[in-house]
This record gives structure tokens, C-alpha cells and sequence, in this order.
């Protein structure tokens, strides 16, 4: 038997054999015209050997480190442009005219560094003399070159580190000149912190604020006990021993008693609107105005430290006696004590509030001072070692000599090679061609999405977990017949299709699917093939069986079971759906097989598959029939079998080798796995290349052929491999 890969791969070059031809031609021309090149002439090859030198005692580091970098050596640099154009001078001037590309070409540059630096130079040409010459002006100028290029290096040295002395002894300055400047601002601070002076102002502000908070409880309590004496305030106290002591308040007053004295006499004889009790009734006005003046002449501040608001309040608080006057002096001298201790107290407060910040700021300050510090030391470190390097290399250009020394001289030997064959060239270029070939052949049936074998569909449909319901085989067909149908018993293909019907009614376990629709991703997986042969095994079986044409949009195959089509049904196609009595029709060629052919395609198949005549008919074939059988059109090209489903205990989807592709399979398992809407039964392969039981005979509806020896021997080997398929059943 075949191994899959091998059938794969041959399924594959049949399908991509030009490409894979085409590849090998490619490489076999490619391989003739190399075996056809012309044999190339003997030349000569002049090879010498270049060293390596450790320097004499120097005293320069820089010096060291060029040696260094003189070891790591490349091809590249050794053969380098200026090297070879030299090379090429020097030759136009002895008449030798080799261009540079050609001393590039045919120069050989090997460096080993396994024990010590070692180059070897070779030169091809075809003259041993001109070969030997050029070998030793490659030797000499690489040597010079190594020379020059210590010299370039310390050069440019000497350049940046000039180029950079300015700016590095800039940015020295700027630093020390921030370190200066910041040191002048903040260093009595910085200093006052270091000795503990700071520490000790504030200290010596909190005392001071303790003493004063002393002091002002003890003002508070002469100043309440002398309150409670007088029964003034302070401000009060300040305008009743202002008023007392002034003579003029005095007079006034003295004043206003005579005149209500005279009032109150004359007032017991004479009326008020007498002329001597108006005119004294005018002089007390009078008097009192000018005693209301004098006060706010005397007080100020238009009665604002003790405003009064009538006459008798002037004269009552004017009238202290000089022991109450003097409490009141006393009085008013306390409470300006007061706020004088109260103002010092704040400002102390003030005071230890800035000292208690100062100290807070004092760490980052001192950060500030330190990181100053560093960044200076920093740039006067980098200039330092600037100048340092600047003194070496200077040192190192006295001291610097080449890296390279010729340690043999070149010597010519002839470089002949062994040509190659033209049959070993072939041969190779014929096993390359195969194998390109063959990987074209594979790369493009990489990129096909199709199954092309049996085993590449059942690993997908596993991995899909999509229960196979069944393995048809492709059963041969007489060419006057579009399907091939097992019509007898007799028939060596019809136990696969009986297998089917039984896993069909093992899927639903005690309640088998009566009604299913049968349908497939594309077209060509044989999915009415199916639905014809499951059809015929099930009437074959005794059960009274229906089969169903709704594909509309394909002409009807009712005629492989000499089942005659209605003519009228074409022009109305509802009304002939709406008398299933006469739609039904009984196949002749297979006992209990009946058949609703479908009319001529349709144009509207949709709107006849979702009518209500449609509908009805399906309702009473369920009760008239054991098992209905739907064909529906492919669901890559229309949703009838959906439509369908509803009405149906399930839906089957028919697969083919060939035809089924990646896509398509992971799409209805997407869609109908774990579909709530949709009853998904399983799917069917057909066209699968499995054994078939020996019978005498094959038979179809229209002929019935014999198997040979040949073909009884080969089929049945592996017939009982059916019964050991695990086909995934799951609950509906």
C-alpha cells in the first residue's frame, strides 16, 4: 500500500508537474552552460609571509594602544584602496600597466592570529616575474601603510583633543565660578549652621517668646482688675481722664449746670414758650454744642476711641475724681504695654518662623554645595587627564614606528586547478534541479487550501470535532449516467450507505432523525450523490422513504429512477408544492423509494422554499413517511439548506477529497458546532478511497459489470477497517 506522504506528493506534482519541470530545466541549464565554460590557463602564483613586531620600550601609553589596534588587522584594510593604487603607481612607472581592479582581484589576503599576527600575500597572474614583482610591492606598502596609519591615528588624536581642551576648560570655569558664587550667598548661613549660632537663635527667640507671654498675663490681670475698679474699658478710660483734665470741658460744664439751674427755677413760674426760657433753652443748646466740640477736640478720632452718643455721657464720664482719674491713666498706660508686648511677641514669632526655615533649607543647601563641589572636581579631573593625554601623545609621535615586517620574501609557484567535469557538473546540477523541482511542487501545494486526501480531511474534521457520519466511495458510472446510484441489493457499494443510515440513527439514539437535509461547502462534493444512494438504502431497508429535490436552481436527476416530471410544475411552481399527492411520485426502479422532483430551476427558489405551500408539505410528509431525505444546494453558493433546516431534525454536510477546502470545513464548525438554531448531524465523506466487499456483481441502475480476481484481491484486504472508524456522536 502507498504511504500518505508519497500519494500526497503525487497527487500534488500531477497537479503542479509543469512547475516542477519547468524548475528542473531551469537548474539543469544553468548546470550546461557552467560544464560548457572554456578551461581557464595556467598561472603563476607568488606568495611571501608579513609579520607582526612588537614595539621597542616606549614610554607612551598612546603608543601601546596603537600597537594593539595594529593587531586586529582585516583583509579589508590591509587591501586597502590607497594600498593598491600605490601598487598600481608604481608599476606605470617601470611600464607595467595593471589597472587597481585587476590587483584587487587576483590579490589573496589571509591574516592568523592563532599564534601571533601573521599575513600572507599572494598575487596570481599569468607571468611568474610580473607576479613576483607585484607580491613585493603589495608586501612593501602595506608595511609603509601600517606605519601611516600609527601616524594618522595619533594625528587625529591630537586634533580632538584639541578641539575639546577649550570647552572641557570652559565648562571647568563656569563650574568653579557656580561653586564660588554659591558658597559667597549661602556660606553665613552654611558657616552659622556648622558652629550651632543658628541652633542658638532659635532657641534664644523661643525664650524670649515665653518671657513675653509671661509679661503680657500679668498686664492681662492689672489691666482686668482695674476694668472692674472704674467699669471702663481702656479706650474709655483714655477719653473720661482726657475730658476730666481738660479746663474748658470744665467750664462748659459748669455752664450747663448754672443754666438748668436757672431753667429749673424759672421753669416752676413760667411757661416754656416765655422769651427767658427760649433764650436759656438756646444757651444750653449752645453750651452743649461747644462741649460736643471741645470733646472731639480734646479725644480726636471723631469719637472713635470712646464715642459718645449724648450730652449727659460727655458730663458723666468728664466729671472723675483724681483718684479715679489716675486708675485711669494707669489703666490706658497698661494697654499700651500690652500691645507693645504683643507686637514683640509677633515679631519674634516672625522671627523664629524664617530661623526654623533657613534650617530646613540647610540640608539641601548643603546638597546643593556638595554637588557643586563634585561637578567642579569632575571638570578639573577631566581637564587634568585632557592635559595628560595631550603630553603622551605628543610624546607618542617621537616613538611611533610600523607594525609589519616582511618575514619571507615572495616566491612563485604554479597555481593550476583541477578542472571540473562536465558529467559531475550535470550530474549535480541535475540532483539540485530535482530537489528544486520537487520543492516547488510542494511550496505550491502548500498554498492550496483544498483537501486532496482522505487522511488530510479526517485530521481536519477530528480536529474540528465534526462527527463523521459515514465514508462513501466513488462508485464508476456508465457514461450516459450524470450520477451513479445503487438501485439493487446485489450491489457491492450499498452496505457503505447502509452504514450511513445506521450512524444517521444512532445519532439521535431513541429518537432517531426522521427528516434531514443534505448538503455540502462547494459544488462537486457529491452531496445529491449522497442524498440519492442514502435514499435508496434506507427503502431497501423496508422503510418507507421520501427524497426530496429542493434545490431549486439545478434541473431535477428524478429521471435515474425512471420517475417522469410534471410538465405544468415549471410554470407554477406553487400550486404544483400545494397537492403533494400528485408532486409525490413512486420510483419504480426501488421498492418504498417515493420522490418530489424539484421543477425546472428557478429564479425565485427562495421565496418557494420559505412559502407557506412549502411549509405545509413538509408538515405532512413527516407523518406520511419513516425518513425524508432533503437535497439542498451547496452553502457557499446559497442559504436554502438553512432555510430548510428549521422545518428538518438536521442538517448533514457532505465532504470530498479535492474538493472540500480548509476554509470552508472551520467554517461550519464555527457556525454550527455550538449553534443553538441549528441541529448540525455530522458530515459525510464521499469519493474516499476505501475497500469494497467482495459481491459477484456490480450493479448500478443501468449496467451491471462484473469485479475481476485482481480487483476481489485488492479490495478485500482492508474491507473490515470500516468497522473500526470512531465516528464522534453527540446528543441532538
Amino acid at each position: 500500500m502507498t504511504p500518505p506522504i508519497v500519494k500526497r506528493y503525487l497527487i500534488a506534482f500531477d497537479r503542479h508537474k509543469w512547475a516542477g519541470i519547468a524548475g528542473f530545466a531551469v537548474v539543469l541549464g544553468l548546470s550546461g552552460l557552467a560544464a560548457l565554460q572554456p578551461e581557464e590557463p595556467v598561472s603563476y602564483v607568488s606568495e611571501g609571509i608579513m609579520v607582526y613586531v612588537e614595539p621597542p620600550l616606549t614610554f607612551s601609553t598612546t603608543v601601546a594602544t596603537l600597537q594593539q589596534q595594529g593587531q586586529s588587522l582585516t583583509e579589508a584594510r590591509l587591501l586597502s584602496d590607497g594600498v593598491v593604487e600605490f601598487v598600481s603607481q608604481q608599476l606605470a612607472d617601470q611600464e607595467i600597466e595593471i589597472p587597481p581592479e585587476r590587483i584587487r582581484r587576483n590579490t589573496d589576503v589571509a591574516v592568523n592570529n592563532e599564534t601571533g599576527l601573521q599575513v600572507t600575500v599572494s598575487y596570481r597572474d599569468d607571468d611568474a616575474e610580473r607576479a613576483n614583482l607585484v607580491a613585493s610591492l603589495l608586501m612593501e606598502s602595506m608595511a609603509e601603510q601600517s606605519r601611516v596609519f600609527n601616524t594618522i591615528q595619533l594625528n587625529r588624536i591630537t586634533e580632538n583633543l584639541n578641539s575639546l581642551l577649550p570647552q572641557v576648560e570652559q565648562d571647568l570655569g563656569r563650574a568653579e565660578q557656580r561653586l564660588e558664587n554659591y558658597v559667597r550667598e549661602e556660606g553665613p548661613l552654611l558657616q552659622a549652621a556648622q558652629d550651632g549660632t543658628l541652633i542658638e537663635s532659635i532657641t534664644g527667640s523661643q525664650s524670649q517668646q515665653r518671657a513675653i507671654a509671661l509679661n503680657l498675663q500679668g498686664l492681662d490681670a492689672q489691666i482686668e482688675n482695674l476694668q472692674n475698679r472704674l467699669g471702663l474699658t481702656p479706650d474709655q478710660a483714655y477719653a473720661s481722664a482726657a475730658m476730666s483734665a481738660d479746663p474748658i470741658i470744665a467750664d462748659l460744664r459748669s455752664q450747663l449746670y448754672f443754666t438748668e439751674s436757672q431753667l429749673a427755677v424759672l421753669g416752676q413760674r413760667l411757661r416754656p414758650e416765655h422769651p427767658d426760657m427760649l433764650a436759656l433753652a438756646d444757651q444750653k443748646r449752645a453750651y452743649e454744642d461747644l462741649l460736643r466740640q471741645r470733646v472731639q477736640e480734646v479725644i480726636g478720632g471723631n469719637d472713635v476711641a470712646a464715642p459718645l452718643q449724648s450730652t449727659e455721657r460727655i458730663r458723666e464720664r468728664s466729671s472723675l475724681d483724681p483718684a479715679r482719674q489716675a486708675l485711669a491713666n494707669r489703666l490706658v498706660d497698661l494697654q499700651s504695654e500690652r500691645e507693645t508686648q504683643q507686637r514683640l511677641l509677633q515679631a519674634q514669632s516672625e522671627l523664629e518662623q524664617e530661623l526654623r526655615q533657613e534650617y530646613e533649607a540647610l540640608p539641601d543647601k548643603q546638597l546643593e554645595q556638595a554637588r557643586l563641589a563634585q561637578e567642579a572636581s569632575l571638570k578639573r579631573a577631566f581637564f587634568d587627564q585632557i592635559q595628560a593625554r595631550l603630553e603622551d601623545v605628543t610624546l607618542a609621535e617621537k616613538e611611533t614606528v610600523g607594525s609589519l615586517v616582511e618575514a619571507q620574501p615572495p616566491q612563485v609557484s604554479t597555481g593550476e586547478e583541477q578542472p571540473q567535469s562536465p558529467i559531475v557538473i550535470l550530474l549535480v546540477g541535475s540532483f539540485v534541479g530535482l530537489l528544486v523541482g520537487g520543492g516547488l511542487v510542494v511550496l505550491l501545494d502548500s498554498l492550496d487550501a483544498t483537501f486532496h486526501t482522505l487522511p488530510d480531511l479526517q485530521n481536519a474534521l477530528r480536529q474540528q470535532e465534526i462527527p463523521v457520519l459515514g465514508l462513501l466511495p466513488q462508485i464508476p458510472r456508465s457514461p450516459n449516467t450524470a450520477i451513479p446510484i445503487v438501485a439493487t441489493v446485489e450491489s457491492p457499494y450499498l452496505d457503505f450507505f447502509e452504514r450511513f443510515r445506521s450512524n444517521l440513527r444512532r445519532v439521535g439514539g431513541s429518537n432517531a432523525p426522521r427528516m434531514v437535509v443534505i448538503t455540502s461547502t462547494v459544488t462537486g462534493e457529491g452531496k445529491t450523490f449522497s442524498a440519492y444512494n442514502l435514499a435508496i438504502a434506507s427503502a431497501l431497508a423496508g422503510k418507507r422513504t421520501l427524497l426530496i429535490e429542493a434545490d431549486l436552481r439545478s434541473p431535477s436527476q428524478a429521471h435515474l429512477l425512471d420517475v417522469a416530471l410534471d410538465s405544468e410544475s415549471e410554470k407554477e411552481p406553487l400550486r404544483y408544492y400545494s397537492d403533494s399527492s400528485s408532486a409525490i411520485r413512486l420510483a419504480p426502479a426501488v421498492e418504498n423509494l417515493y420522490v418530489l422532483p424539484c421543477p425546472a430551476p428557478q429564479r425565485q427558489a427562495a421565496a418557494i422554499l420559505e412559502s407557506t405551500e412549502m411549509r405545509r408539505i413538509l408538515e405532512d410528509v413527516r407523518v406520511r413517511f419513516d425518513f425524508v431525505i432533503l437535497d439542498s444546494p451547496a452553502l457557499s453558493r446559497h442559504n436554502d439548506a438553512l432555510l430548510l433546516e428549521p422545518y428538518t431534525d438536521g442538517m448533514i454536510v457532505v465532504t470530498r477529497p479535492g474538493y472540500t477546502e480548509e476554509g470552508l470545513i472551520t467554517e461550519v464548525a464555527e457556525r454550527f458546532m455550538d449553534s443553538d438554531d441549528i441541529q448540525f448531524l455530522g458530515a459525510v465523506i464521499n469519493g474516499a478511497e476505501v475497500s469494497v466487499s467482495p459481491h459477484e456483481y456490480l450493479s448500478s441502475v443501468h449496467e451491471d459489470e462484473p469485479l475481476t480476481l485482481e480487483q476481489l484481491e485488492k479490495k478485500q484486504s482492508s474491507f473490515n477497517e470500516l468497522d473500526e472508524i470512531s465516528i464522534g456522536m453527540r446528543e441532538p
